[in-house]
This record gives C-alpha cells, structure tokens and sequence, in this order.
C-alpha cells in the first residue's frame, strides 16, 4: 500500500468515528432485479477487481505500510446487502439513507468494501450504492470500477471463468520478516531511482523548481482560516444531500463567459457556500473558506490502477462576491494562479520522495497529524469525469449517477461532482449535529448554477437542452457526453 493510501487508514485509527470510505449512488430505470441475479453479475466480475477478496492487514509497530492479503472467509453475501426506501421514495429519503450508510466503518477484518440495492425509488426505479474504502481507490479509479461491474449496452455480458483460491494468509512473524527484507533493499532501490532521475537532469531541474514554488505557494496552509461554522469537531453520524446540473449547462457558460469545467463548477459551489454562510447569519468574507481541492495524478490509461493518485490544491473560494459573473472570474484567476504556482506538482514531488522513505520514519508523523485539530482547511471540493456514455445493469439503464466524499479533520461540509454521460451532480456531505441544513448548499449550488446559465444566455449563446429535472424530482434517462477529463482535474 503507498502511504498516502495508508495515510486514509492512519487518519481512521487517530480519528474516532470518523468513516473514510467513498461513495456513489447509481439510479436505474426499469424494474429492479432479484437477489440472485444481483449476485451472480456481481460474482461474474470478481476476477476482474482481484481487491474485492483482499483485506488490509497492518505491520507490526508500523514497520511498513499495510499490505493487501487474500481474505480467507471472503464471503460475497456479506458485501451485497439490500434495502428499500419508505415511501414516497424520493431525493430526501434517498439522501437520508445514504447519510446513514456512510456514517458506519468498514469492517477493517473483511474486504473494504459494500454494494447496496436499493429497492422503492419514486417512478419505479431502483439504485446501487457502492461503498469503498478510499485507502483502496481515489474517486476516479473509483468511477471507473462501473466500466467493469456494468455494461455498455443493455445485452448484460457474460461473467469471466473464476478460478480464484485464497493464498494463505502470512503469520505474524511471516510478515514482520517480509517487511524486513524489504527495508534492507530499500536503499538499493532508492538509490537506483535517484541515479535514474540524475541521468535527465532537465527533469530533476523541472521537479526541484515546481517543488520550491509549490511549496511556497501551499505554505499558505500553516496559516488558519477564519472561524465560521463550517469547521470544529464532528459526530460519527453523516447528513447528505445533492444537486443536480448539466454538462450542457456548463459548456452554455464556458462558451459565453470563458473558463474551465472545473472553473463553472466551482464558482457554482462558491456561490452555494455563500448562501449557506448567509442563511446562519453569517458574513461571507474573504479568507474564510479555504478549500482542499485533489488533484488527478493519472496519466491517461491508468484510471482503471486500483490505488490513490493525487494531489491537492489549496483554493480561498471568493464567497465574498455577490455578482455571479464576477465570482466565475475571481474563480477562475484563482485557479490560473494555483496551476502556475504548481502546489499540486509539490505535493507529486512530496508523495515521490515519501515512498522511497521508511514507512517507520513517516507513520508517526502522519498520525501526529491526523491527531492535531487542523485548522487551515473549511471544506473538501472534488471534481470527478465520470462515464461519458450510458451504463447498463443486466439490461436496465443507469439514468444518473451521485458522488459522496466523506470528511474528517474538522471539515463538517464537502462537496463532490461527477459527471455521468451529460449530466453533473454535487453531492453534499455533512456532519450531523452541525450541517443539518446540507440542502441549503445544495439548493443555493443550483441557484449559482442557474445565474451563471442565465447570465451566459444574456451574453448571447443560445439554450442548450438539458433535460434536468430541479432538486427533488426523478430524473429522466438521456443526456449529452461529459466534457473530457484530463491529467490534472482541476483543469478539465
């Protein structure tokens, strides 16, 4: 396990309560299928997520990052569970269950992992909550686990021959020796990635350059935000709500106000922030939500590498400004400016160097971290290309698809996106003593998002159809092809 997959675990151990695994929510259209067949599509793609019968086991005295082992017992039953929705089976009841899932662990003694069906979603439809550990997955090898578990067209695939037997699991004292040997070719291996490096001094130039000025840039978080609301301890328990947009929407304001995709769905979100700070009879001013913003250290081709690839950016959205055109441009300088800082390249840098360390060296200090009350980060935004065109189900049609991002370290609201063959959705975490008014961010993204389409269209680009239904109501199956994703997800 890298360490900064690790790190997800390590901030489990020193945080109580708290649940680090990711989430979304995929709607379906048609009638929702037995348990049976549930089952066998699910074991029908086992061997293609070799992870889903592994569980982490931890190294004695934190003498190496944990390592995956075959779970002996796996049990498929165990992970597939099933529910229903009360009546009448729509956004509230759908998010009420959702924050309830996510407020539970993972079994740390099983594989990190859970699906749920759904049953009892207004208009007949019926949803598969997948849950995961995020020290298995970052959000877009997530997404990509649905290219493997559903169908590009209706007529459902055939399973994959499954031969699969457990290895035995290491004693103890088996493991301890295995991590042994490898601290004592660490320095091997170190030393031959340096002298790799050396031999293409313009790279090694590039790296120690965007380090220093990332650096410096990121130091920014030594400094702590403003106190507000957002940000203090959590319960254990989750709220969850969300919104909803269009790709169609987005491209509409980029072609008549310029930016990014990141850049349009952000200053939506900034604008949702502003109105939840307002609604608690709250200021918004400058330097009061810093977010933590991740950032895809993928090249393309590798979304389907089952581990954690990312950095981070941290942004001070503009909650201040009251114009939504002004607030799309403050938006967008930010990001120019961080991408020219390169305090994501830094982190790159910070995680290379991490894994050629000791894990005995950095796990302490990883958990000290975990331990301290931080204070220099409000909330969590990620923003995540889902698939671009639809999904199937054993031949029933995935219509949406709604992203969760779990919070810890004194964050008490993030939010998500993702996008899903032309649609978007933002989902909202909260915590449950303190974000009970979750769907006031969401109702408030959605009004930025429809003052940034109007103020688009004032400017002279013509409507797009979305086919979007308002917060609350079924969605309808259709839509356009996401943007395209890039290297760096802040930049799409």
């Amino acid at each position: 396990m890298s360490p900064l997959s690790a790190a997800f675990l390590q901030m489990e151990d020193e945080q109580p309560g708290t649940s680090l695994a990711i989430s979304s929510i995929a709607v379906f259209a048609g009638p929702v299928p037995g348990q049976e067949q549930f089952r066998a599509t699910l074991a029908g793609r086992l061997p293609l997520i070799p992870r889903y019968r592994q569980k982490a086991r931890q190294v004695p005295l934190d003498l190496g990052p944990p390592v995956w082992v075959d779970a002996p017992d796996f049990n498929l039953d165990y992970h597939l569970r099933r529910t229903a929705l009360p009546a009448p089976g729509g956004d509230r009841e759908l998010a009420t269950l959702m924050g309830r899932i996510m407020s539970a662990r993972l079994d740390r003694d099983r594989p990190l992992w859970e699906y749920w069906l759904v049953e009892g979603l207004a208009g007949g439809r019926w949803a598969l909550i997948s849950k995961i550990h995020h020290c298995m997955v970052d959000g877009i090898a997530g997404t990509d686990l649905y290219r493997v578990v559903l169908d590009p067209t209706p007529k459902p695939g055939p399973g994959v021959p499954d031969d699969w037997q457990p290895k035995p699991e290491p004693s103890t004292a088996e493991l301890t020796l295995l991590v042994a040997r490898d601290l004592a070719t660490l320095p091997w291996q170190t030393t031959r990635a340096l002298a790799g490096t050396v031999r293409h001094p313009r790279t090694l130039g590039r790296l120690a350059r965007d380090a220093v000025r990332g650096g410096v840039a990121a130091s920014t978080a030594l400094v702590p935000t403003r106190a507000s609301s957002l940000t203090g301890e959590l319960s254990a328990e989750r709220r969850y709500a969300f919104a909803r947009s269009s790709v169609a929407d987005v491209t509409t304001v980029r072609h008549a106000l310029a930016g990014t995709f990141n850049d349009v769905v952000m200053a939506a979100v900034t604008a949702g922030f502003r109105a939840l700070l307002q609604s608690r009879g709250e200021q918004p001013t400058r330097h009061l939500i810093r977010s933590l913003v991740p950032v895809s250290l993928r090249a393309p081709g590798e979304e389907s590498i089952r581990d954690n690839r990312v950095s981070a950016m941290l942004a001070e959205l503009p909650v201040e400004i009251a114009d939504p055109v002004e607030r799309l441009a403050a938006v967008r300088a930010l990001f120019d400016r961080l991408k020219a800082e390169r305090e994501a390249e830094a982190g790159e840098v910070l995680l290379r160097v991490a894994g050629h360390e000791p894990f005995l060296a950095i796990a302490p200090g990883v958990r000290l971290t975990w331990h301290l009350p931080q204070r220099s980060i409000t909330t969590v935004t990620t923003d995540v290309p889902g698939p671009r065109q639809p999904l199937y189900a054993l031949g029933r049609r995935c219509v949406e698809m709604i992203p969760y991002v779990p919070i810890a370290a004194r964050v008490r609201v993030g939010v998500s996106m993702l996008t899903y063959a032309g649609r978007l959705a933002f989902g909202i975490t909260g915590d449950y003593d303190t974000a009970a008014d979750v769907w006031t961010l969401a109702r408030g993204i959605e009004t930025g998002m429809a003052e940034l389409v109007a103020a688009a269209r004032r400017d002279g680009q013509p409507a797009a159809p979305t086919g979007q239904p308002a917060a609350g109501q079924p969605a309808a199956p259709g839509g356009r092809r996401t943007a395209g994703g890039s290297r760096n997800t802040s930049s799409r």
